[in-house]
């Protein structure tokens, strides 16, 4: 399709869906929208690929409506007609609250969330009312299809009409190929799918294994070779000096002012429940949110009052990186390199939103400046550079701060140690590691970003020059206290029990006791046992097995001559009921004597 600026395409919508899309502030069809919504309604197959906040969600609601109200006979309400599936809870959410407002015109169709958060119990009892259009993750969609045998599900979707894959290229992707496969194989082929993304798939491999017939491959940009929206400033600043990374992002935030909104992209879970406390720490008067993978329950309430807030800061993992709409966030500020290129385009797609304006700012190391490049190449982003000057002062205050939290508190100084370890080895595991490259980085200074007390001990350490790490000489990390008196208590006599046997208690969980920790050599020494001891095995079995077959009777082969005889016989049988011998012959032949 040709690229053009969506704002120019001024198509206007039928009923009975005019009211609520004006209601939802689009008068008029986006290009992703106008192209995709008559291929589908026509009985086509789309791939859509179009920029982050282009109107992608309307482009695939409008035509799933449309369809299943031409249907001629009724939707009964336990009839499943249309399945959207998307990869996050936030956005499967986000897609129900959107298909909701048009569904208060059209009663005549009732939807269902299965995001979890809730038992499959749960779920299935509010299944039992009935539900024509589900929205639903992967997992949880699964679970229901092939674990829930009280609803049937698997019955209900034999009518569908329609199947919608939303952020396809995640979708597609392994982790979630194995539930994507299982929930297709419950589907009826006679349907209409639709794949919509930022960053679509374009492998014939991968539409083909989502049910697709000669999908129409609809590619929307507002600009040739443009990845991001046209009204996306996207910049990137070089931190000269690892350990002034932290205090850079502050120093940003401040000139720019804290009553905006911003969205900071960190690359691991622990690194967002550090880093959310000591943001916090240095900006006292500004609301500050987190929100990452592991939160199960407390994810949408976050994200939901993050919405809802004029100002602040969310600081998330590449969680809330995908098709997630949030008004007016003013700057999005990448932390670091996301773990993979698309992520790049998607966490910069939540700003600048349906023509809105916004700002990007990738933060890199100086050993990182080939990723500009990357990005540019990959995903067809440019990126402007712009300088920030490290302030001192600002960091010696950041550094103290970040330093006196852990003090005064245990349960920072463990947050602050798992934080900088999965930061190295999520580094360590980068897509991009041959540019990104861990030994490049100076894991002192790297390290006195975090504000850490010791250098913490890991093999990715081990051999490492970290002589620029300026550690804290009067301080004994063991008589720091944890806040939770209960927490204390179990960390002092964990310590006691340490300082009579030398070795750390673990944990017991559900009354069972774990293994006491053992010498790396140990450990080696037993691994290499159990490989010799499994050879053995496997010896042992396969002379068994030959000495069983020596001893057994070699059976009777068959020979031709014994296959030429049976087929006389046969012959002589088919011509004794055909009456073309006598009995007598037949008997003689046989050599049967009945005298």
């Amino acid at each position: 399709m040709k690229t053009q600026n969506w704002n120019e395409l001024e198509v206007p919508l039928s009923d009975p869906v005019l009211k609520t899309v004006e209601e939802l502030k689009y008068p008029y069809m986006t290009p992703v929208q106008a192209a995709s919504i008559p291929l589908l309604l026509k009985g086509k197959d789309v791939a859509a690929e179009a920029v982050t906040g282009s109107g992608k969600t309307v482009a695939f609601v409008v035509p799933v409506l449309e369809i299943l109200q031409k249907r001629k006979e009724t939707w009964k309400p336990m009839e499943v007609g249309a399945i959207i599936i998307s990869p996050t809870r936030e956005l499967a959410v986000q897609i129900h609250q959107v298909l909701e407002k048009f569904l208060n015109n059209l009663p005549c169709l009732k939807q269902m969330l299965l995001v979890g958060g809730v038992t499959i119990a749960e779920d299935a009892e509010r299944l039992k009312a009935g539900a024509n259009i589900i929205v639903a993750t992967p997992g949880r969609l699964e679970d229901i299809l092939s674990n829930c045998k009280s609803i049937n599900l698997a019955a209900r979707v034999k009518s569908l009409e329609i199947l919608i894959l939303d952020e396809a290229d995640r979708l597609l992707d392994l982790g979630f190929s194995t539930s994507l496969d299982t929930i297709l194989s419950y589907l009826p082929r006679l349907r209409r799918t639709g794949l919509f993304s930022a960053t679509q798939t374009k492998e014939l491999q991968q539409l083909i294994r989502a049910g697709l017939r000669n999908p129409a491959l609809i590619s929307v940009k507002e600009k040739p070779n443009i990845s991001t929206p046209s009204n996306l400033i996207n910049n990137y600043t070089i931190v000269m000096n690892a350990e002034y990374k932290f205090s850079t992002m502050i120093d940003f935030i401040q000139q720019k002012g804290t009553n905006l909104k911003y969205m900071i992209f960190l690359s691991t879970c622990a690194y967002v429940d550090y880093f959310s406390d000591i943001v916090q720490e240095m900006l006292p008067s500004v609301k500050v949110l987190a929100i990452h993978g592991k939160m199960k329950n407390k994810r949408y309430k976050i994200f939901d009052e993050f919405r809802r807030i004029e100002s602040g800061i969310l600081i998330c993992t590449d969680v809330m990186a995908r098709g997630v709409d949030i008004s007016e966030i003013n700057y999005v500020l990448q932390y670091d390199p996301p773990c993979s290129a698309s992520s790049f385009v998607h966490r910069c797609g939540r700003t600048a939103r349906i023509g809105n304006k916004g700002s990007a700012l990738l933060f890199l190391l100086e050993t990182e400046d080939a990723y500009v490049d990357f990005i540019k190449r990959n995903q067809k982003v440019d990126l402007e550079k712009i300088d920030i000057e490290p302030s001192i002062p600002l960091y010696e205050k950041c550094l103290k701060s970040m330093r006196d939290l852990q003090k005064k508190d245990r349960l920072l100084f463990d947050k602050a140690n798992r934080a900088f370890v999965s930061y190295i080895q999520a580094y360590n595991k980068h897509e991009c590691n041959l540019i990104l490259r861990l030994k490049d980085v100076d894991l002192g200074k790297l390290a006195m970003s975090f504000g850490l007390l010791r250098m913490p001990r890991m093999p990715e350490l081990k051999g490492r020059d970290t002589s620029s790490f300026k550690q804290l000489e009067d301080i004994d990390v063991n008589s720091i206290a944890y806040l939770n008196k209960q927490k204390e208590q179990n960390r002092l006599a964990k310590l006691k029990t340490f300082q009579d046997s030398g070795v750390w208690p673990t944990t017991t969980i559900c009354k069972r006791k774990h293994k006491q920790t053992e010498p790396w050599s140990a450990t080696k020494k037993r691994k290499l046992e159990k490989q010799e001891n499994r050879k053995k095995r496997k010896e042992k079995k396969i002379k068994q097995k030959l000495s069983t077959n020596l001893t057994k009777k070699p059976k009777r082969k068959i020979s031709q001559q014994d296959i030429e005889e049976l087929a006389k016989d046969v012959a002589l049988i088919k011509k004794l009921k055909k009456k073309k011998i006598s009995q007598e012959e037949f008997d003689n032949a046989f050599g049967i004597d009945r005298s």
